[in-house]
Parts: structure tokens; C-alpha cells; sequence
């Protein structure tokens, strides 16, 4: 139990690494056709990773835990017909969609991230993350950029069965160091940094 000292806790997706491989790949895979049919690829992918967060969290408020990546993929027809595509299966293929996913894989880390953790390390903290997202693609993301985070720090929720912000993600994750002197919770999703707060005397 990690009680005493200084501890952060970072979100990943969206905080420590960006969207933007995804919104390239969409770019370059699909970008002329969907521009030609009015919609803006950028606004597309958004609106699909967005709907296959929603899935998540509500299949998780009915009492069954689905993982992200089981719902992502599945969602891009729909995402398509709800633009106004009228026959998405004629518009795209599956090998579209994979090809798209497959850049979601390989998210960048955000400009800064690694120099932001150093100095938090040097000033006595220990920094932890929390991810909805499952443990081997996340970790590669940070292994990729060049993010060092030891194994015992870092806690999805693919292991615990919820899903953020299920209050039981931030206090299983507060509860490790339920005595330190700091606690800091840090993303770029109020949702997740309001949950966090509720749930225990963070900061």
C-alpha cells in the first residue's frame, strides 16, 4: 500500500496521448469520400469514438461490463448511416473500418508528457494511471512514446470488470495510498476529474 508521500493519477487516452493518429487515418483513408457527402472526416471520428465511449458506459450501468475495443469497430456502419449514408456497406468496407482502428492503436503521446511526469518525479511524486481502455494497448501506447510507467502503477478496468466513472474505478485507485500527504487526479475530461473528486479527497 503505497498510504504516504505524493500521488497523481493520470487518464491516458485523451490526456497523456492524442486522437490525432486516428484523425489522420481517417484523413487518409476515407477523407475524400466522406468530404464528397458533406461530412467532416475529423467530426466523423469524433462522433464514432464518442458513440462507442456512450455504448460502453451504458452497458456498464445495466450491470454488464463490454470492453471498448468490442464495441468500436461494430459502431462504424451506424456511425455512417446516421450522417446521412444512406447504404454505408456500399459507401466503405470492412477493411475501411479495420484500417481505421488500427490507427486508433497507435495513438501519440501529447507534446510535454514525458518532461510533465520527470519534473513530477523529481518534485516526490508517484505517478500513477487509470484507463478504460485495455491494459495491452494502452501500455503500448505509453511504451511507444517513450512514457515510462511501472507495471504496478498502472490500473484498467479491464481488470476490475466497471468502467469509468463507476465510483468503484477511483476508489479502488485512491485507496492505495488512502493516507498520502497529496492526491492529484489529473485528465482532460471533466467528467472524469469530477468523478474522481466525488469520490474521495483529491485534489
Amino acid at each position: 500500500m503505497a498510504n504516504t508521500g505524493k500521488h497523481v493519477v493520470f487518464d491516458v487516452v485523451g490526456t497523456c496521448v492524442s486522437y490525432e493518429a486516428f484523425f489522420e487515418g481517417i484523413e487518409a483513408r476515407m477523407g475524400d469520400r466522406l468530404r464528397a457527402e458533406g461530412i467532416k472526416p475529423r467530426l466523423f471520428g469524433f462522433a464514432w469514438m464518442e458513440a462507442a465511449e456512450r455504448e460502453c458506459s451504458y452497458l456498464d450501468r445495466s450491470g454488464r461490463y463490454v470492453p471498448f475495443w468490442n464495441v468500436f469497430q461494430p459502431l462504424f456502419y451506424r456511425i455512417l448511416w446516421m450522417a446521412g449514408i444512406e447504404e454505408p456497406r456500399k459507401f466503405a468496407t470492412d477493411e475501411d473500418a479495420a484500417f481505421m482502428v488500427g490507427e486508433y492503436r497507435k495513438l501519440k503521446g501529447r507534446p510535454g508528457v514525458q518532461e510533465c511526469w520527470a519534473r513530477l518525479r523529481k518534485a516526490g511524486f508517484t505517478v500513477w494511471a487509470v484507463t478504460s481502455g485495455d491494459a495491452v494497448r494502452v501500455q503500448s501506447y505509453l511504451a511507444s512514446n517513450g512514457i515510462e510507467l511501472p507495471t504496478e502503477n498502472f490500473v484498467t478496468c479491464d481488470t476490475l470488470g466497471i468502467v469509468k466513472p463507476d465510483p468503484g474505478v477511483y476508489k479502488y485507485v485512491l485507496d492505495k495510498f488512502d493516507g498520502a500527504e497529496e492526491k492529484w487526479f489529473a485528465a482532460a475530461h471533466m467528467w472524469d476529474t469530477a468523478a474522481a473528486k466525488h469520490c474521495g479527497q483529491v485534489n
